[in-house]
């Protein structure tokens, strides 16, 4: 009898124990937060560029064709409809993007999102002067945006690297790169001061949601042609094809950043 009894205790024991074991695999919980996933495209007359190929004119009427765009975006901030603005930065906040590598063109947060809705995004477009700095890249293709320390240093905001049917119908190229300016006391060597030439791209139509557990899809589009016309007619005869050393002409391209980008679809999945 008392062994009956010790083996029925232990079999319950065993029992209790397998029970226990396979309630504490519990499936882990979904997440209570979402993700955001920025994509870049790149248009020109509302239509996918078709590079190395000289069929664009712009609004000076300079007849151009675009080789590769390379850029920086950093400080993605979401405005929430409640009046919040919450900035997009935890893990990374400076993205490079770059025509010629597909893998640059999504931008995916590793930043537990918020539910909620949100009533637009905004960016800033190169990077500021206090993260600027140089050797913050070490490997390509990050690293070969570097700007020359004479010229301010850090890295370039933006190389749109092109050429252009000058007057004498001479295809020649141009280099419209933005960053860091400069104002001289005597071209091409006294440096007085630099000018910070970053800007906030704001997106009034990019209303979107984040929901609990999926991951929300927002497609930008770089209208490329509005670099050179709103509200800043730029010709390229006028400004020639190395612009670095010329803050005249480069805040003519900041200036006219204020439209170049739009959205282009929100999804969520």
């Amino acid at each position: 009898m008392f062994l009956i009894k010790i083996n029925i205790t232990l079999f319950t024991l065993i029992g209790i124990l397998v029970v226990s074991g396979c309630t504490s695999k519990t499936e882990t919980p979904e997440s209570t937060t979402g993700k955001l996933t920025l994509h870049f495209d790149h248009e020109i007359e509302q239509a996918p560029i078709v590079f190395d190929t000289m069929r664009y004119t712009n609004a000076a009427g300079n007849k151009y064709l675009v080789n590769e765009i390379q850029y920086f975006i950093s400080d993605v901030t979401l405005h929430h409809t409640d009046g919040r603005k919450i900035r997009l930065d935890a893990w990374e906040d400076i993205h490079y993007v770059d025509t010629d590598l597909p893998d640059t063109h999504d931008y995916l947060f590793k930043d537990e999102i918020e539910p909620g809705d949100y009533a637009r995004l905004s960016f800033t477009f190169g990077i500021n002067e206090v993260k600027n700095q140089t050797l913050m890249f070490v490997n390509p293709p990050e690293s070969f945006m570097f700007w020359p320390d004479n010229l301010g240093g850090g890295y370039h905001y933006m190389k749109l690297n092109g050429k252009w049917l000058n007057p004498s119908n001479q295809v020649v190229p141009f280099d419209f790169h933005l960053g860091i300016g400069q104002i001289y006391y005597s071209y091409p060597d006294s440096i007085t001061s630099f000018v910070q030439n970053y800007f906030t791209v704001e997106l009034p139509q990019s209303a979107f949601s984040i929901t609990a557990n999926q991951t929300t899809n927002i497609e930008l589009v770089m209208q490329v042609e509005n670099w050179f016309q709103s509200p800043n007619l730029y010709d390229h005869n006028t400004w020639g094809g190395d612009i670095m050393q010329n803050q005249e002409a480069m805040i003519l391209g900041v200036k006219n950043g204020w439209d170049v980008f739009k959205v282009k679809n929100i999804n969520t999945k």
